[in-house]
């Protein structure tokens, strides 16, 4: 009995990472069709995939700025992020923060919304794999056309021409900033006039857009 469980074990293991590593080279170089997320998604899901060469620079700045201001020297994980979540955990503190692009990527591709720990691990799981599979710029752009921008909208494109009538591959710093700073709760937060707190957000990240630019912050996306 409990070598026939283990084998069981031993063979769905090994299927699973036959099967997520499969999933992983294949999106390195087509585009992901359809997520969880979107099928999920009670509002339908309006998507447009767009190569990055088609995606504004300043978009790319703004959500570095906004989300992820280490993207391009760490491995996948922010380890300064991480022990403060650990911290605040340990405190009794809400935990606010602390994915990087790149485990955002790999929620949005490959798993669910919500927390739990299993979760969580699988999302490290898939990090590391399509930090060293990928590398950056193909995060970046996976990450700028299945990330939700708005109710039953996903990727750069799609937000575009909802909020703006415009393509991604033409947006101001402004515009740029206003999604970037809808992103962690595009159901919620305003993109089109927002105001108060998050007025202000916006123009703090359309401000560091400058300085993603002038430091190379970016850099690894272009090279």
């Amino acid at each position: 009995m409990i070598r026939t469980a283990a084998r069981l074990l031993a063979k769905t293991i090994l299927w699973f990472i036959g099967i997520s590593l499969a999933l992983v080279i294949a999106f390195k170089w087509i585009p992901v069709p359809y997520t969880a997320t979107m099928a999920m998604d009670a509002n339908g899901a309006t998507k447009d995939w767009e190569s990055l060469e088609n995606i504004d620079p300043n978009l790319v700045a703004a959500v570095i700025a906004a989300e992820d201001s280490k993207f391009c020297t760490h491995n996948g994980f922010d380890t300064a992020a991480i022990e403060k979540a650990i911290e605040n955990n340990r405190q009794g503190g809400r935990i606010r923060g602390g994915s990087t692009i790149s485990q955002q990527t790999a929620k949005n591709v490959f798993l669910w919304q919500g927390g739990g720990y299993f979760r969580k691990g699988l999302e490290a799981y898939f990090a590391f794999w399509i930090e060293n599979v990928w590398g950056k710029r193909r995060i970046m752009e996976v990450y700028l056309n299945v990330a939700e921008t708005g109710i039953g909208t996903y990727g750069a494109e799609a937000g575009a021409q909802r909020y703006f009538g415009k393509s991604a591959a033409r947006l101001s710093t402004d515009e740029a900033s206003r999604m970037a700073a809808a992103l962690p709760l595009p159901k919620k937060r305003a993109v089109k006039n927002p105001g108060g707190w998050l007025a202000r957000h916006g123009k703090t990240i359309q401000a560091r857009i400058g300085v993603v630019k002038r430091d190379g912050l970016d850099s690894c996306v272009y090279q």
